[in-house]
């Protein structure tokens, strides 16, 4: 089966999926890091020269890819964002898995990161606004929503129980 984790930047998707692939016994991707390898070039790179929307129909095709696939996926905060990603892993039958976290642990999670150009960008009430748009739609597009406030360990447990229902 495969799991997509999905949420805002620093909901913990990749820290929460490592733990809970090896729970689960299967492989963990992160779609950020397979854009990186597949484009060979860093995500400010990919803004910066090809445009965001270059890069969110790269990261679709890259979700896309991994349906059918044994593997927790953590997606970028924009994957599930797009219907027919989102469409495509339903209809593959995979679980989507919505990290719910409260926008102030994201914020402190994310704030200092120069990798992620969307906050680089952008001021805390321009992230929290955007936190905010995304919610609503997170919650359309995933099968299985946890509020994950505990550790890593505690919600990688949460994910794994979840599934197993």
């Amino acid at each position: 089966m495969t799991v997509f984790l999905c949420g805002f930047m620093g909901c913990g998707k990749s820290t929460i999926g490592k733990l809970a692939a090896k729970k689960l016994g299967c492989g963990f991707c992160d779609t950020d890091d397979l854009i990186v390898r597949t484009l060979e070039m860093t995500i400010p790179e990919i803004f910066e020269k090809k445009g965001e929307p270059f890069f969110r129909l790269t990261e679709a095709e890259i979700v896309k890819s991994l349906c059918g696939k044994t593997t927790v996926a953590a997606c970028g905060g924009g994957a599930m964002l797009n219907p027919d990603t989102a469409r495509a892993a339903r209809e593959a039958g995979a679980a989507v898995v919505y990290i719910d976290v409260p926008f102030k642990v994201c914020y402190e999670r994310i704030k200092d990161d120069t990798n992620r150009p969307i906050v680089v960008s952008s001021t805390k009430e321009q992230l929290e606004e955007l936190y905010n748009s995304r919610k609503d739609i997170y919650l359309k597009h995933s099968t299985i929503r946890l509020e994950c406030s505990g550790s890593p360990v505690e919600n990688a447990e949460l994910i794994v129980r979840s599934l197993r229902k």
